[in-house]
């Protein structure tokens, strides 16, 4: 008896509701309007967003004393920001704690796959100079780890002498302060600066 009672009751609400809803079906109307303009407001912001994005990072400039007064993660930062504008699309910053040697990856154009580490001096070229011990590191790391195509030392420093030809044996690239000013500072992607990068993916030099 209460179950019979109980779903009557049910079957009566819902008729009641259903006849609410009928007789009142311009809300919903007037809510879905309401949710498709806010919809569309955020869309349309979303792409101009995006758009201004887009034309920042295309004008990306940095001048050498810029570079030098940002904090050493900024600059990491500031490295893939010019790798996005080059055309790497999925450049990202991974530097920090337990890096293992590795603070920008990023894959160009080319679909070569770059594995950058950032040495930042305050003090620019008076600052220490980057030693081989860093290179070692990138050495053990950047393919074995990072499996790069392209294993880069960027600094806005210089390196010591023992560096370029440590980097030549081992395939490695080396970004001085004289080269990352003509880089950051002009339109040239970074792979048109460096010699004898690989000229796909999986190799490990190219053609001279």
């Amino acid at each position: 008896m209460l179950l019979a009672v109980a779903a009557a009751a049910g079957v009566a609400l819902c008729v009641a509701v259903g006849q609410w809803l009928l007789g009142n079906w311009w809300l919903f109307a007037v809510l879905a309007a309401v949710a498709g303009g806010a919809g569309g407001v955020w869309l349309a912001q979303w792409v101009v967003g995006a758009r201004w994005e887009r034309v920042h990072v295309r004008g990306l400039r940095y001048t050498l004393p810029r570079l030098d007064g940002l904090h050493h993660e900024d600059f990491e930062f500031a490295v893939r920001d010019l790798l996005r504008r080059d055309g790497c699309a999925d450049a990202v910053q991974v530097g920090g704690a337990g890096d293992n040697g590795a603070d920008v990856t990023a894959t160009d154009p080319l679909g070569r796959r770059w594995v950058i580490q950032c040495k930042h001096r305050q003090d620019g070229a008076a600052g220490a100079p980057v030693g081989t011990p860093d290179l070692h590191v990138l050495n053990g790391t950047g393919r074995q780890l990072h499996g790069g195509d392209v294993v880069v030392l960027v600094t806005n420093g210089r390196f010591t002498a023992g560096c370029a030809p440590l980097a030549e044996s081992q395939k490695l690239h080396l970004v001085d302060r004289g080269t990352l000013g003509e880089w950051a500072g002009g339109a040239r992607p970074l792979w048109e600066l460096l010699k004898e990068l690989p000229s796909s993916p999986g190799r490990r030099a190219a053609t001279p």
